[in-house]
């Protein structure tokens, strides 16, 4: 009978020493707070690591759970979320700068495409060589990840056009960008299989071998001082889920929905009675609020709610007609009544008192494009 093996000696041992924490257990960030400040207590106190859903929160709210988690978990180990914004690139610099002034130094890196200036910013920012001629770079990314040209992207060295960039822009000197080359994006990548919210519903037991492999072709190729390592989330919510992940070669676990219904979590009873309830076919995938016109599409539930059905008819009639006015007055007051039961004229005047306080740009450009004005009443 083979003797087990204890909690902390799961996976990759050096995850554990590279983060000073006790097991190899990651709280993924959850937008909106979600992954409230509470949860990501808990998890430091109890030697996991957990990241603070900063994503769709106003930079003032996410100083706030900063200021909160610097007197509550001192000493401790904990990130924060940076999530890709396409519409809202102005929103990704700004957060960088105050994680930045902020000296928050881990960040898990979600729903990114492509790599971005703000990014690779991040990462590079503050590198140097120590005594020995190593390179040491402050600030580090988990980066969250569900396909394979995604992940050998931080898998690689920072892109030399964005350093060049960041050169030019007095943000690093040349020697630092000489530096960022012998450095991976991201030492740690997350293979995000199905899971609830952003997903490209990718079985595990297909994806994680084959990011895995990429793995060490990269490690291969850039021979770098500190081995990159492979963790899994998307459907882990029980101890044989979780087993079966360790089994599968994973160096660290990463959950998320499941946490959703922990007391701790910046959500309502309402919606923790909801999960509780929910089993493996009352899900469906909906059009997603924060890249809604994009077509990406998000993992609801959809038992007990007309989220899923609501979100795609919106998105349909973003396809079909080009502004709120070209819509047939029979949609528009089905829109009214049954979707935002308000006139829409409000929900604009809503969005335009929100956009004011977070992105006043994004008015402006609504301002000028009638149908990006209707995408973002859609995604109120």
């Amino acid at each position: 009978m083979a003797l087990a093996c204890p909690i902390e000696k799961l996976g990759d041992v050096s995850f554990c020493r590279d983060y000073a924490i006790r097991y190899p257990y990651v709280g993924g960030s959850m937008a909106k707070g979600i992954s409230s400040v509470a949860m990501v207590e808990a998890l430091a106190h109890a030697g996991m690591l957990g990241f603070f859903g900063a994503a769709g929160l106003l930079i003032e709210e996410v100083e706030a759970a900063i200021d909160q988690l610097e007197i509550s978990s001192a000493g401790l180990t904990y990130g924060f979320n940076l999530i890709h914004s396409p519409n809202e690139p102005e929103l990704e610099n700004a957060l960088v700068d105050l994680y930045l002034r902020r000296g928050i130094n881990l960040v898990e890196a979600s729903a990114f495409l492509a790599l971005t200036p703000a990014l690779v910013r991040y990462r590079t920012h503050g590198i140097s060589r120590d005594a020995q001629g190593r390179v040491v770079a402050p600030n580090r990314i988990i980066a969250k990840i569900s396909r394979e040209e995604v992940a050998a992207r931080f898998f690689a060295p920072p892109p030399e056009r964005f350093l060049h960039k960041l050169v030019a822009a007095g943000d690093l000197t040349a020697e630092q960008a000489e530096m960022a080359a012998e450095i991976p994006m991201a030492q740690d990548v997350t293979v995000e299989s199905d899971s609830g919210g952003h997903t490209d519903n990718r079985p595990a037991m297909a994806l994680f071998p084959t990011i895995k492999a990429q793995k060490n072709i990269w490690q291969k190729e850039y021979n770098y001082t500190q081995p990159l390592r492979v963790g899994l989330g998307g459907g882990i919510a029980t101890p044989a889920s979780a087993a079966a992940a360790f089994a599968l070669g994973v160096d660290y676990l990463v959950t998320g929905t499941i946490n959703q219904a922990c007391v701790e979590s910046g959500t309502c009873d309402e919606v923790r009675k909801m999960l509780a309830e929910t089993r493996q076919a009352d899900v469906t995938m909906a059009p997603s609020g924060d890249m809604f016109e994009m077509g990406v599409k998000v993992q609801v539930i959809k038992r007990g709610t007309m989220f899923s059905m609501r979100a795609a008819k919106l998105y349909e009639l973003y396809r079909a007609h080009s502004s709120i006015e070209e819509l047939p007055v029979e949609e528009r007051q089905k829109l009214e009544k049954i979707v935002f039961r308000k006139n829409l004229d409000q929900v604009w005047e809503e969005t335009r008192s929100f956009f004011t306080q977070r992105d006043p740009r994004q008015l402006a450009k609504a301002e000028s494009d009638p149908k990006y004005k209707m995408a973002l009443v859609f995604r109120w």
